[in-house]
């Protein structure tokens, strides 16, 4: 279990992190003034954000399948990219609409997908509706059922 330490001064922010025999100190020196950024403002407010930021463009990339881009043209490359990004717009969404002040509101991509839409189902499409029948052994019923409803009333 790694130890984390995060230290802010008037001038810098530092994190002392140790893994298992390793020290890995980061420091960040920002040009911004003091006047305007307090030292926990900054940390908080830019330093945080931006390690966000940095984990939705991996989770993208991991889970969502933004490096795949092995095809042989440039064309096909760009729409699998396209397609991710759209994969990721909906992510967001969905966490925004279905997912909040619930479990799953701030979960990455590959638990989103794991517990709630790559699941079995049997599907009975008739002309006036489609039904969706989940197994009863589905562990994440209700968190589906709230999800559900929440599209359904967030976009009707």
């Amino acid at each position: 279990m790694p130890t984390v330490l995060h230290f802010v001064c008037e001038s810098a922010i530092a994190k002392a992190e140790y893994i298992a025999g390793k020290e890995n100190p980061q420091f960040v020196v920002p040009s911004l003034s003091r006047k305007r950024w307090s030292a926990k403002r900054l940390y908080e407010e830019l330093y945080c954000a931006r390690g966000e930021m940095e984990n939705r463009i991996k989770e993208q990339q991991l889970y969502l399948f933004a490096d795949r881009t092995s095809a042989g043209t440039m064309r096909a490359n760009q729409l699998r990219l396209w397609f991710s990004s759209v994969a990721y717009v909906l992510m967001h969404e969905l966490r925004h609409v279905a997912l909040i002040h619930i479990e799953l509101a701030r979960a990455q991509c590959h638990s989103i997908r794991t517990k709630l839409l790559k699941i079995g189902a049997q599907v009975v499409v008739s002309t006036r509706r489609i039904v969706v029948h989940l197994a009863s052994g589905y562990p994440h019923q209700d968190l589906y059922a709230t999800a559900l409803a929440r599209i359904q009333t967030g976009f009707p």
